[in-house]
């Protein structure tokens, strides 16, 4: 397997636009994108951060896994993405390591990456996620 960076944070927030303000007037980022994914059921908006990304993630319905996030958890740090090669090989890296995965396989995000979720169960508590751009292969 193989991590080449920490590809974004994703933060869960319940007011897009409000969170979005913070970023840009206080901390000075600019938000360079803000998407839709409807079958995750959130509105996204992207910051970068040197090589990193601040994912700002907005549910779109209650009882999507965002929305169910806030209502146990409040706003915060929702999960940590790493950029890997080969997300697929790296999946089954960490599953024959014992580690639970939400998705076994591969599913399109934000921003056209190929993503998959690990347990947070299995990861100390922190929901992790592979990303994979393939657009740029």
């Amino acid at each position: 397997m193989k991590i080449s960076h920490i590809e974004h944070i994703g933060i869960a927030v319940r007011n897009l636009a409000e969170a979005i303000r913070y970023y840009e007037e206080v901390l000075g980022l600019t938000c360079y994108a803000i998407e839709e994914v409807k079958d995750q059921r959130v509105k996204t908006a992207f910051f970068k951060v040197g090589q990193t990304k601040i994912e700002l993630l907005e549910s779109t319905d209650p009882e999507g896994p965002v929305g169910k996030f806030i209502e146990k958890k409040g706003e915060g740090i929702h999960h940590l993405a790493f950029a890997v090669e080969g997300i697929e090989e790296s999946l089954s890296v960490v599953q024959e390591k014992g580690i639970g995965l939400i998705d076994s396989t591969p599913r399109r995000g934000a921003e056209g990456l190929d993503i998959a979720f690990l347990h947070p169960k299995y990861t100390f508590g922190v929901l992790t996620e592979f990303c994979e751009n393939r657009n740029n292969q």
